[in-house]
Order: C-alpha cells, then sequence, then structure tokens
C-alpha cells in the first residue's frame, strides 16, 4: 500500500495531465456535431503532433536540468527547409525527409557543443542560436511559400488506409488485413513509431539514464561516473531531432513553409508549458517525454473547446494559463509536504 501511494504521489502530475485530456477531449467529442469520428479523430490528431513534437524536444534538455529556447526557431529552419527539398521523385522525397531530419539533429548539436564546450548556461546559449536559425530561416524563405509534394501530404495527414492507398499497398478487395487498424492516424501511427523506436530506447540507453542522472544531480552523477559532456550534448541532439520532426510534419500540413519568428516564439513558450503540465520538472531528473506528450495534447483539447463554445480566441491564453498554474500549483504542493526530500526522485 505504502509503495502505491508512492507511486501514485511520484506521478500525480501525468495523472493530472492524463484526467484533463480526457476530460478536455470527452466534452469537446461529447458536443462536436460528429463527435468520435475518425475524421474529428485524424483533425486533432495532426493539429496535436506539431506541439506534441516540440514538447517532447523541451523535455530531453529539461531532464538534464536545462531549458532550450531554440525548439521552435529549429521546428520553424526545418518547416523552411522542407518546403524547398520534399517535393520530386520518390528518392528525392526521401532525400530531403532524411536531410530535414539530419538539420534539426544538427542544429540539436551545435546547442549541445555551445552549452557544454562554450560553458554557457542552456537557456542564454539556445536564444542565441534559436536567433541565428530563425535567420538561416528567413534567408531561406523570406516569404511564405515553397511546395510539398502532394501525394505524401495527404497520405502523411490522414489515416493508415489512406497512406496505403495512395501508395498502392494492396490491391481493390484485398485489405482486409488493414481493417483492425485503418482507421488510426497516420499522425498517432508515426508519433507512436517515434516513441518505441527512438525515446524508448534512449531513456532506457546509458546515456539516457545519465539524462536523468545529471538532472537529479549533477554532482552525484559526475562521482558516479556519468559522461556528463556526452550526456548533455545527446540530450540537446535528440531535442532538435524531435523539434525538426515536428517542422516537417507542419510542412506536410500546410505544404509550405513560413519563417515566422511570432510562430516560432509560441512553440516554444508552449513547449515550456506541455513539460509543466505533463508533471516533469523544470528542475530535472523527473518526467518524460511522453508526459510531455500528453501535457501538449491538453493544451490542444483546451483549444478544441472554443470552436464549440464559440468563446473569443483571445481568452484561449487566460484559460491555459489557468491550467498551466493549477498544474505547477499541484507539484509545488507536493513538495512542501514531503519530510524526506528522497520522496521527491522517481
Amino acid at each position: 500500500m505504502n509503495d502505491l501511494r508512492l507511486r501514485l504521489g511520484q506521478n500525480l502530475g501525468l495523472l493530472l495531465a492524463i484526467g484533463l485530456f480526457l476530460l478536455f477531449w470527452l466534452v469537446y467529442n461529447g458536443l462536436h456535431p460528429k463527435g468520435f469520428s475518425t475524421a474529428v479523430l485524424i483533425q486533432n490528431a495532426n493539429e496535436s503532433f506539431v506541439i506534441g513534437a516540440v514538447a517532447m524536444a523541451q523535455t530531453v534538455p529539461v531532464l538534464a536540468g536545462g531549458l532550450d529556447l531554440s525548439v521552435g526557431a529549429v521546428m520553424t529552419l526545418v518547416n523552411c527547409l522542407a518546403s524547398v527539398l520534399v517535393n520530386g521523385s520518390g528518392w528525392q522525397m526521401v532525400l530531403g525527409i532524411v536531410v530535414c531530419l539530419a538539420a534539426g539533429t544538427l542544429a540539436g548539436w551545435v546547442n549541445g557543443v555551445v552549452v557544454v564546450y562554450g560553458r554557457i548556461q542552456p537557456i542564454i546559449a539556445t536564444l542565441a542560436t534559436g536567433a541565428v536559425y530563425i535567420g538561416i530561416a528567413l534567408f531561406i524563405r523570406p516569404t511564405p511559400g515553397g511546395d510539398v509534394d502532394g501525394d505524401l501530404s495527404w497520405a502523411l495527414t490522414n489515416d493508415i488506409y489512406e497512406f496505403c492507398a495512395t501508395y498502392g499497398l494492396f490491391d481493390d478487395g484485398e485489405a482486409a488485413w488493414l481493417a483492425p487498424f485503418a482507421w488510426i492516424p497516420m499522425p498517432l501511427a508515426i508519433m507512436l513509431l517515434v516513441i518505441f523506436l527512438v525515446w524508448i530506447p534512449f531513456r532506457n540507453s546509458v546515456t539516457g539514464r545519465g539524462v536523468y542522472a545529471i538532472g537529479s544531480s549533477e554532482g552525484a552523477a559526475y562521482m558516479s561516473g556519468v559522461r556528463i559532456d556526452r550526456c548533455k550534448i545527446a540530450a540537446f541532439t535528440l531535442a532538435g531531432f524531435f523539434a525538426g520532426l515536428g517542422g516537417l510534419y507542419l510542412a506536410l500540413q500546410t505544404s509550405s513553409g513560413n519563417a515566422d519568428v511570432p510562430q516560432a516564439g509560441a512553440y516554444t513558450l508552449n513547449s515550456i508549458a506541455a513539460v509543466v503540465i505533463g508533471g516533469t520538472s523544470l528542475m530535472g531528473g523527473s518526467g518524460g517525454a511522453i508526459c510531455s506528450l500528453i501535457g501538449a495534447m491538453v493544451i490542444r483539447a483546451i483549444s478544441f473547446n472554443f470552436r464549440i463554445f464559440d468563446i473569443a480566441p483571445l481568452l484561449q491564453p487566460l484559460f491555459e494559463g489557468i491550467v498551466l498554474l493549477g498544474a505547477v500549483s499541484i507539484g509545488a504542493a507536493r513538495v512542501f509536504r514531503v519530510k524526506n526530500r528522497l520522496e521527491l526522485l522517481g
């Protein structure tokens, strides 16, 4: 019983985020004329993917005790790059996607190198590098525009059935094997693949455990033999990959690129809010990318309800702020209740 109570206390933020998401999402679908339909689910998944990817990007440096203010800029840079590269023949598109993800990963690696070897606080270093990335994005795409392959855009922003049909992965009448999961939105399928193929292996690796150890106590991690520099660089590099994934998907959604500075800033701030709502500690060492993904879904679910209740969009930050304040307050109350700081670790 005591073990169960301890685990519930350690995951209180995540449980709260899941509860909030279910509340807002169920209310939205319950009142929507086409609620709980595949079309609405696909729309929700599309609108949640980018902020979810950017929130995951923010999480990894936060786990190491840092804050990355360039995630929105990296997303914008890759978005503009994708509007130039993701078109043409099949192999050209594949190469364009690889280059876009590599560019985001490289930007994250640069952030890590600047932080580690420049010995600059992450919040300052990434503020500077973010400005550089926005400048490159403006050079690539001084005005909104570009082109992304229409078939690819359609296939990756619909459900699995449409993806398979677009690329002829089955013959007419021979898609029985596809029926059980044909309705799953492609953005959800992509996110699940990223979680299982990228995030979970990283979290369970020596480097991933080192990132958590650094966030819990950098001094203790160093004394335990954790390679601090390598782990911090890996954290920022993975953050760049996640942010680049968000930028690439944004290009697929909009079929264009846009070096929008306010948009980059908004995504960065929302990524921090998603991290907090998901229950990841801004002090590091506790939480995870999946928690922040759920936090991002809470933020999006709030915006979904604004359409149903016809509330002025200007009030949206007010409601998001109230939810964020509530999540932070519950986390703070937990700190005041504990008698032993070891109880905070989890």
